[in-house]
Formats: C-alpha cells, sequence, structure tokens
C-alpha cells in the first residue's frame, strides 16, 4: 500500500507516476511476475476467475469507456471487496471497493495470474 497517493501519470509505469496498468505492471515486477503493459493484454492472461472467488493480488477488470464488452480500466485486489488502482479522475493511487455503483457497475471481470502464467509470457516475448 505503499503507493497510494502517488500521482497518476498517463503512460506512467515507475513510483514517479502510474497509469492503472503500469501499476499492475510495476507491483507484479516487484514479485518477479511479468505482466503485459496495456489493460488490453492483462485482461487476456492468467485464469477468469469468478467475483465470489476473488482474492488479494487478483486482477480486477472494468469497461470505464462503455464501448464494447473488453476492459479499459484494472485494479489490483486487496480483499474485503477493495481494490487499489490508479484512476485517471482524481489523479492519485487509490483504494475503492468493487460493490459501489460506480465501479460494480463497470465490472467486466476478474484474473488470477500465476508465476507459470508469468513464465510463458516471459517465454513467448524473448
Amino acid at each position: 500500500m505503499g503507493f497510494r497517493g502517488v500521482p497518476y501519470r498517463l503512460g506512467g509505469a515507475d513510483p514517479a507516476g502510474f497509469d492503472c496498468s503500469g501499476l499492475v505492471q510495476y507491483v507484479f515486477a516487484q514479485y518477479g511476475l511479468l505482466v503485459p503493459r496495456v489493460v488490453e493484454q492483462q485482461y487476456e492472461v492468467g485464469d477468469s476467475i469468478r467475483p465470489s472467488d476473488i482474492k488479494p493480488g487478483d486482477l480486477i477488470f472494468f469497461n470505464t469507456n462503455r464501448i464494447g464488452d473488453g476492459a479499459s480500466h484494472v485494479g489490483i485486489a486487496i480483499g474485503q471487496d477493495s481494490f487499489v488502482h490508479a484512476p485517471n479522475s482524481t489523479g492519485v493511487v487509490r483504494i475503492e471497493t468493487l460493490s459501489s455503483s460506480y465501479w460494480g457497475s463497470r465490472y467486466v471481470g476478474a484474473r488470477r495470474i500465476s508465476a507459470s502464467h508469468s513464465a510463458r509470457l516471459a517465454a513467448s516475448n524473448p
């Protein structure tokens, strides 16, 4: 939770500033896990999980564009219906709840990324 309050920065992927997928990529890298850089690609890796099975560390995806059915935003589950993300609306990394009317209505799925998923991704992108 050391990144709470870090400013939003479009294309940001380090503690000087994060966008949503950059925060995910950076945090996962701290645990030795490789994930793609952009939301749409992050939404394609790992195992799809049901909302009732979400655990801390799982990725939670949203469609904030309201166009199509794909993901345009991502956060990291931290437990008890909460997730951390880098929204551009308030400008800083913060915690939200999945059950809020805004995020709940935009939820499109959740995925769990394991070390084996990361290793396959690394092998396919030498």
